[in-house]
C-alpha cells in the first residue's frame, strides 16, 4: 500500500485550481453586445479629419452656408452638425466605411493632406471603437483661398 502525502485533510494546489466554480460563460468582456451608431463614427472622423494641418473646414459651400445659419439659430442643433458636416459613416458589426468631403488650405498639397486625413481618420476610429476602417473616401470640394472672406451669411437679426 502506498502512502500518499496529499491524501484526506488538505486538498493539493491542483485540486484547488480545479474545484473553482466558473459562473457566467466565458470572460465577462464577451458577454453581451456592443453597437455604435453611424453618428458615434461620424463623429470621431469628423474631429480626427479637423485636426490636421490643412483642412480648412469639412463639408461642401452649401452645407458649410447652411451650417453657419443653423448654429446661430437658438435650439438649431448647430453642436452636433458642425462636428459631423462632411461626414458620412456606414458602420457593420465589426468594419466601417467613411466618406469626407474637405476644404483644403490653398498651397498646401493635396495629396498629402488628403493622406494625413486619411491617416488619422483610421487611428482614431480603431483606436476609440475597435472597428476596422476598410476605407476612408476623400472627397476636395474647395480650396481656401488667403484673401477670401469666409462665407458668414448675414445675419438678418439685430
Amino acid at each position: 500500500m502506498v502512502d500518499s502525502a496529499h491524501s484526506g485533510d488538505m486538498p493539493s494546489d491542483e485540486q484547488r485550481r480545479t474545484s473553482v466554480t466558473k459562473r457566467g460563460g466565458g470572460a465577462p468582456a464577451s458577454r453581451g453586445r456592443t453597437t455604435i451608431a453611424d453618428g458615434v463614427v461620424e463623429k470621431i472622423a469628423g474631429l480626427a479629419a479637423r485636426d490636421v494641418v490643412g483642412v480648412h473646414a469639412m463639408g461642401s459651400g452649401i452645407s458649410r452656408t447652411f451650417g453657419a445659419v443653423r448654429d446661430r439659430v437658438p435650439g438649431g442643433g448647430g453642436g452636433k452638425a458642425s462636428v459631423t458636416r462632411g461626414v458620412k459613416a456606414e458602420v457593420g458589426e465589426v468594419q466601417t466605411a467613411l466618406d469626407l468631403e474637405i476644404v483644403v488650405d490653398y498651397g498646401v498639397s493635396i495629396a498629402d493632406v488628403a493622406g494625413d486625413v486619411r491617416e488619422n481618420v483610421i487611428a482614431a476610429v480603431e483606436r476609440m471603437t475597435g472597428l476596422e476602417v476598410v476605407e476612408v473616401n476623400i472627397a476636395v470640394s474647395d480650396v481656401k483661398l488667403p484673401d477670401e472672406e469666409e462665407e458668414e451669411p448675414e445675419s438678418r437679426l439685430q
